[in-house]
This record gives structure tokens, sequence and C-alpha cells, in this order.
């Protein structure tokens, strides 16, 4: 996907980050635990792809797909009976992608504290027509200082994912080795 930020060029209006920021709750129960007796990761992730799928979907004005999620971390187990929160919002628009961050969010049910940060990630989606083809996305206007930054931020990191995979390329490229794959590895990043 080779997707470049909007530039003066765009036809299409650009939208406000706040126009398609979104929260999901939901309260865990013990069909979400893992063997620890917490909740799983795969759990929050998916809660965490649905939030982010959601703000895509808004921004974009239509269907939009996962194309990558990284830093997905962790910061703190969520249990059961917990009532988690995970807000998501766009970050970051190319041509045809979108980044989107979110944060994870617990309210601990047996205590009056306020909801602690559990965990986030950054996921890439790319918008796509009724054919499963790109589709180009309106731009993100950023709301305020932080939306600014966010937006500075994800920059950087499309700009390490995109010299992560040229490298990758070079690299299997000066040394192909068509006869294994690590576990995991399909040959390319989905990206």
């Amino acid at each position: 996907m080779t997707d470049q930020a909007h530039g003066t060029e765009s036809d299409i209006p650009g939208k406000p980050t706040a126009a398609s920021r979104t929260t999901l709750s939901h309260i865990m129960t013990h069909n979400d635990t893992n063997l620890l007796g917490t909740v799983h990761g795969g759990v929050i992730m998916k809660l965490v792809d649905d939030a982010a799928g959601a703000v895509a979907g808004r921004h974009s004005g239509g269907p939009a797909v996962t194309a990558s999620m990284d830093e997905m971390a962790f910061l703190e187990p969520v249990r059961v009976g917990d009532l988690v929160h995970v807000k998501a919002q766009v970050n970051w628009v190319g041509r045809t992608s979108m980044e989107i961050g979110v944060r994870v969010l617990a309210e601990r049910w047996n205590e009056s504290t306020p909801a602690q940060q559990v965990g986030s990630a950054y996921l890439v989606f790319a918008a796509v027509d009724a054919d499963g083809k790109p589709r180009t996305v309106p731009p993100v206007i950023p709301g305020n200082d932080r939306d600014r930054r966010r937006y500075q931020e994800a920059q950087i990191r499309r700009q390490h994912r995109l010299a992560r995979r040229r490298a990758i390329k070079e690299l299997r490229a000066q040394n192909p080795d068509p006869s294994s794959s690590p576990s995991g590895d399909g040959g390319s990043d989905g990206n």
C-alpha cells in the first residue's frame, strides 16, 4: 500500500478528529478469561479492533479493513467484572489508509477508583469499496494540540513502518530462501 499523505490536492473535504471518535464499553465475564484467570489478551485485541474499525468506517464514510496493528501494549491485567472502555480516534490519514489510536481503560468492579489505562494500540485501516478495492478517504483535521501531536507521532510511526518494510524486502531480495518461512510469516506484512 503506497499511501501518500493528503496535501492540498484533495477534493474531499476534511473531517475533524472528534467527528469519528468513539468509545466501546464492555463488562468482562468468565468467558473472557485465560488460564491465569485474567482476561485473555485476544479478547482485548478484538475489542480494540472493533472500536478502531468503527472509527475508520465513520471517518471514511464506508467499509474499512484492518491492514495492520502495531504497538499493542498491555499495561495492567483486566479481570472478570471489570468494565472496559476502549477509546479510539483517527490520528492520521493518507490517501486510502488511516491510523487509528486506541486507549484501553478498565474500571474495577469492586473499587470506587477512576478507570485506569490498561492498554494501548495503533492500527492501520484501509478504506475499501464494494469490490474490496482501495478508496480515497477524507483528510483528518486535528482539533486541538493533543490531536496535532498525535498526527505528528502517527507520521513518524508510518515512516518507520515503511522503512521496516523496505529493509525486509531488500534483505529478502539479497538472501532469498524459498524453502523456509518462519512461523507466522507468509512473506508479507499485510501492508
